[in-house]
């Protein structure tokens, strides 16, 4: 019986024990919906190598791309904290937004209008189907974190947030947030 309550907005954080799962091992997933049908979330913290100018011409800026997830790994979506800016945009919680016009986030790059503390770019999604999501909370595979600001999801460099947040729950957190990404390797 699942006791923590997912909704848009949630965090997930991946359990220590996803182990060998490069897709998920050290994961900080954003939940972006939250319907009984299914869950849709970005992985906030994987960095692929490519940059919004190798994937659009006209634009010079340099803002990274994200691994989002596994589904739809050749479609572009965003997250944002601007959406008086970009018109369509769904709020997901808080100041967070998903989506919008992408024509216009292109023109708002262009014209150094928004800045990459403002919009997160993801190849892919993640997403759960009926009760999967649910399943995988019982079973250990994540850390639901709810009522927090997800604002330095997108605004901040995210590549220690999964370290820091389970630094801040303590106990056996701790050890697991200082120990190699792969232990055989220690």
């Amino acid at each position: 019986m699942l006791l923590t309550k997912i909704k848009s907005g949630s965090v997930l954080l991946a359990e220590p024990s996803i182990i060998g799962d490069s897709q998920f091992q050290r994961s900080v997933i954003l939940i972006t919906e939250y319907k009984k049908s299914g869950v849709i979330g970005f992985i906030t913290n994987k960095p692929l190598s490519y940059t919004i100018s190798e994937i659009l011409p006209d634009v010079t800026e340099e803002f990274r791309i994200y691994c989002g997830g596994p589904v739809e790994k050749e479609n572009l979506y965003f997250l944002h904290t601007c959406p008086e800016l970009i018109p369509n945009s769904i709020q997901v919680c808080g100041e967070i937004h998903w989506g919008g016009d992408f024509s216009v986030v292109a023109d708002l790059i262009i014209n150094k209008k928004i800045t990459p503390s403002d919009i997160k770019f993801f190849l892919g999604y993640t997403g759960w189907h009926d009760n999967q999501l649910h399943e995988e909370v019982n079973n250990n595979s994540w850390i639901v974190q709810n009522d927090i600001c997800a604002k330095p999801l997108i605004k901040d460099n995210t590549d220690c947030y999964w370290k820091k947040s389970l630094n801040s729950l303590g106990g056996e957190y701790m050890l697991w947030s200082n120990a190699p990404e792969n232990p055989n390797l220690n």
